[in-house]
């Protein structure tokens, strides 16, 4: 079964072919600048080169056909016809309480998703847009949803409720709900089996670390708290992201500069974390560049952005009366070395002992980066989401075809 994995974003859209017959990836590609006249299509077959064009693509609909025109392709196409994608999976940011699972895209499903726009704004919109433009395109070919609220609604009332009005839950459902947790998922269960343990019997923290960032305590293969709130801008210091903040900030700041919610709400998730502290860039690898050289702005920036990690690895392993394995992963996880040896290194009241040459390779499997002698095991897992999501709608189809 070939199955094309979407991730739809309000301007863009990522896409990746899998082959599920050994869950080989056979094309990916992004769309850029939906909306525009000067949209930027690029292309990469597994075993081909990259390609890459300029077009007017104005909506989502638009953007699906490019794909589609481009996986079929006499020269860079990786498929003779459409009619071998036999289902498509789509990533959707917020599942809100409705959604505990992946799902098979039904009008009720897609009714319950437009009725979460309002805790999501920014990607359920554009993630319907997909599902939308997929129907027009391919109108008979099954679709899933995998949402990536759905690992986190184990979570206990404890973790999930925030000490103010029940009413504010009852009414609008103002809760904790987390994100990535499809990554946190997949890493948690990745790690377990690289160690050959039960993941029913584990301890494990995972930090998803890119430009944005979450920490979850998964307890005995369940999420039982996590950094990211009711939206993804609670918990770490991010790239553009404040993170935690006392929340009489809010309204102080909008007074005394006059802004809007919508500004203060820009300004948060657009305009704070490692940009605003560095004043130079989002990118941890800038960041790391400028410490190194000695700015002691971005010296800061990766203070912060490090002692926060560390902080919140130091308050799940407290919430789960231990751990034993420490797992990081995503865009700076993987690769930031340095960042993974200065929160490593505060953390051997834990028990963990770095080995700091095992920490400096770089792979595309998991690997230990801790000595036989820590306490705990703490691992580098490159994060596929992608496959998750095929897997959940292989899964899925399968099991409505039966």
């Amino acid at each position: 079964m070939k199955i094309l994995v979407i991730n739809a974003g309000s301007s863009s859209l990522k896409y990746q072919l899998y082959d599920m017959t050994d869950e080989s990836v056979l094309a990916k590609g992004l769309v850029e600048r939906i909306g525009m006249d000067s949209s930027i299509v690029t292309h990469e077959p597994t075993d081909g080169q990259e390609v890459s064009e300029v077009s007017e693509i104005l909506e989502h609909t638009t953007a699906i056909r490019k794909v589609l025109e481009m996986l079929v392709h006499p020269q860079h196409g990786v498929i003779k016809s459409t009619d071998e994608i036999q289902a498509v999976g789509h990533r959707v940011v917020h599942g809100g309480e409705s959604f505990s699972k992946s799902s098979v895209v039904t009008p009720e499903a897609k009714s319950e998703i437009r009725r979460l726009f309002d805790l999501a704004p920014l990607h359920n919109p554009a993630h319907m847009s997909g599902i939308v433009a997929v129907e027009k395109n391919m109108p008979n070919v099954p679709q899933t949803v995998v949402f990536d609220t759905a690992f986190h609604q184990t979570m206990p009332e404890k973790a999930y409720l925030y000490a103010i009005p029940r009413v504010l839950y009852k009414k609008h459902k103002v809760r904790r709900y987390g994100f990535h947790g499809t990554s946190h998922n997949y890493v948690s269960a990745k790690a377990a089996e690289y160690l050959n343990r039960d993941i029913k019997d584990m301890k494990i923290i995972t930090c998803h670390i890119g430009n944005g960032g979450s920490v979850t305590a998964i307890l005995n293969g369940e999420s039982v708290d996590t950094s990211m709130g009711m939206t993804p801008l609670e918990g770490l210091m991010m790239g553009t992201r404040s993170g935690d903040l006392d929340p009489a900030i809010v309204p102080f700041v909008m007074n005394k500069e006059d802004l809007t919610v919508n500004e203060v709400n820009s300004m948060l998730n657009k305009h704070s974390g490692l940009q605003a502290i560095s004043g130079v860039s989002s990118d941890m690898r800038e960041i790391i560049d400028g410490m190194l050289a000695g700015e002691p702005n971005s010296t800061l920036a990766f203070d912060m952005y490090e002692y926060r990690i560390r902080k919140y690895i130091g308050a799940y392993a407290a919430a789960m009366n231990g751990v034993d394995t420490l797992i990081f992963t995503a865009g700076v996880g993987e690769n930031a070395v340095v960042l993974r040896e200065r929160v490593l290194e505060q953390l051997t009241f834990l028990g963990i002992e770095l080995d700091k040459e095992a920490n400096k390779v770089r792979s595309k499997q998991p690997r230990l980066i801790s000595t036989p002698n820590s306490k705990v095991q703490v691992l580098v897992v490159p994060t596929n989401e992608e496959l998750i999501i095929a897997r959940d709608t292989y899964r899925l189809v399968t099991e409505a075809a039966k």
